[in-house]
């Protein structure tokens, strides 16, 4: 006779019997959820649903609508993607790279005799579509960290086999659907059946495996391509190829061979002539005065500003710098959110009329009074900074609202220069495990908002998802129209931000919201080799987030 436990489910008192499987007491809640649900929290740890339940615990579910849940079910996708193509075409294959983000889904190349053509991808999408009719479940077994590594030498997984050498944990987990398995960076669903939609589309010398998002679970979003973002993406990769680190375990091979220095060096050259070739191609442009730089949070705007500035200078410009910030309209006219709180992200938040009036009227050679915000007050300020544009001078003007036509709709186009700024890591952590650009923007926030405001990265971590909703509406519709992108990523940066992010996060406690995710991120700063931050040039963008820099930002 099996024994009793006495469980809380969703904020209910329930009784199951030993050994009951979390996805049996999910099927239960299921028409609870508008989506399906894929994880479980037990006692504020994420947890497969393929895991039983234990005595006196405490749970909630997580459908596809959550950060957790749908980054959960787009993995099983991906796992999904890879059985079909090798099903098919088998060792006509070397290699598939899931390589970075694109139009809501995941780039993706193949290595071997396979072309991409329609026809492949639709064979491919059958058997995905079987796969998931057929319903397997995704297996789990632990392995020891030797037996993984000479697991994936003898498939051909290299990336893998150098990220495991690296590996501190004695103990790895292989998933397996079927016969095929392969090493994924976080959970997976308990089985293929709830895998419902995909698709994949053709694209340049790969294609595209486009999947749901968290806000509308249950459709794929239009595929969408984003040229000039998919070109500084490729341009990146062509980076990471040129110093041999294009994976975590190839990094912390450099790391351990003490090559890092150079790697850093090439890294911020490469850096500096992309920004003077972006200074030159302003100073080409005779009729612009306003350059305009925008870019999601933590993407490096304020250094890139400063570094920018000087090289323009190396041209024989004169720029000054205009913050958008300073035209924010008086605390008691800011709008607000859904939830009552001030939106300080919402374009009407700007006085967008002063800001175009002051800048024509720059633009037309009069002198203009600039005013000044003061934060601490909430008010727009006057402190006699006055500014009148000469031949050679130039603005560098940065905000996130800046590509939004409706910021700058007074100015002519030609005397407008648009520069898209972010932090697009050209680094996986293998060929299958991307490295979110999210997830490194936040990282980087995390340090600098510890240092600069004395923030604890639980508060970032709370404020990080109305960040990120501000982005997609304000930022990332726009990012195409910018006239040139800059990639503000360094290589070696994770490795240098480790042993800042590290101790702010092991500071969140348990019976934090946010310590399934700062547990997340610490697993995933494991996989890197740390790195002294003594030869980071003063003039680095990373230094905007660990301090020492030569700017006063």
């Amino acid at each position: 006779m099996s024994t009793e436990f006495y469980i809380t489910v969703e904020g209910e008192k329930r009784n199951y019997h030993e050994g009951t499987k979390l996805m049996e007491i999910a099927a239960e809640y299921q028409s609870r959820f508008e989506n399906d649900i894929v994880l479980a929290m037990v006692d504020n740890k994420l947890s497969e649903l393929g895991q039983t339940v234990k005595d006196k615990s405490s749970i909630s579910f997580l459908a596809t609508d959550t950060v957790c849940g749908n980054e959960t079910y787009r993995r099983s996708v991906v796992m999904v993607m890879l059985k079909a193509f090798y099903d098919i075409y088998g060792q006509k294959i070397k290699g598939i790279d899931v390589m970075y983000s694109l139009s809501k889904g995941y780039y993706c190349e193949i290595e071997g005799e396979i072309r991409v053509e329609e026809n492949v991808l639709k064979q491919v999408k059958n058997r995905m579509c079987e796969i998931v009719r057929a319903d397997i479940p995704f297996e789990k077994r632990v392995v020891s960290t030797n037996d993984a590594i000479l697991f994936f030498k003898e498939h051909g997984m290299h990336d893998k086999e150098k990220l495991f050498r690296f590996r501190r944990s004695s103990r790895v987990n292989v998933y397996r659907l079927n016969k095929f398995e392969d090493y994924f960076y976080g959970y997976m669903v308990p089985s293929t059946g709830y895998l419902k939609k995909f698709e994949l589309y053709s694209y340049d010398e790969g294609f595209v495996l486009q999947m749901p998002v968290k806000e509308n679970p249950k459709e794929v979003p239009e595929f969408r391509p984003q040229a000039k973002v998919f070109g500084i993406l490729k341009e990146s990769s062509k980076w990471g190829a040129l110093m041999g680190v294009d994976t975590v375990g190839a990094l912390n091979e450099q790391i351990s061979r003490g090559n890092i220095r150079e790697i850093m060096l090439v890294q911020e050259a490469l850096q500096e002539q992309k920004i003077a070739e972006i200074a030159k191609k302003i100073q080409s442009a005779e009729d612009v005065k306003f350059v305009i730089v925008a870019g999601p949070s933590s993407s490096g705007k304020t250094t890139f500003s400063h570094r920018l500035s000087i090289q323009l200078r190396a041209c024989g410009l004169h720029p000054h710098p205009i913050a958008v910030d300073n035209y924010f309209v008086n605390r008691e006219d800011n709008p607000r959110d859904s939830d009552g709180n001030y939106d300080f992200e919402a374009l009407e938040a700007l006085d967008i009329a002063l800001f175009n009036n002051d800048m024509e009227k720059l633009l037309h050679g009069m002198e203009v009074e600039l005013p000044t915000f003061d934060f601490v007050e909430g008010k727009r300020m006057y402190k006699g900074n006055t500014l009148k544009l000469e031949k050679d001078d130039i603005l560098v003007i940065e905000g996130i609202h800046c590509l939004n036509e409706k910021m700058t709709y007074m100015l002519p186009k030609e005397s407008k220069f648009k520069i898209y700024i972010s932090a697009l890591t050209q680094l996986n952590v293998d060929e299958h495990n991307r490295i979110s650009t999210t997830d490194c923007r936040l990282l980087r926030r995390i340090v600098r908002d510890a240092r600069t405001r004395g923030t604890g990265a639980e508060e970032t971590l709370a404020r990080w998802q109305s960040v990120r909703n501000g982005e997609e509406r304000n930022i990332f519709p726009f990012q195409e129209e910018a006239d040139v992108m800059f990639n503000s990523a360094l290589i070696y940066e994770l490795s240098v931000l480790k042993q800042y992010v590290e101790p702010l996060l092991f500071g969140i406690s348990t019976e934090s919201p946010y310590y399934t995710e700062a547990k997340r991120m610490l697993k995933f700063m494991d996989y890197f080799l740390g790195v002294s931050s003594d030869s980071v040039p003063a003039n680095s963008l990373l230094r905007e987030f660990i301090g020492g820099g030569c700017f006063q930002l």
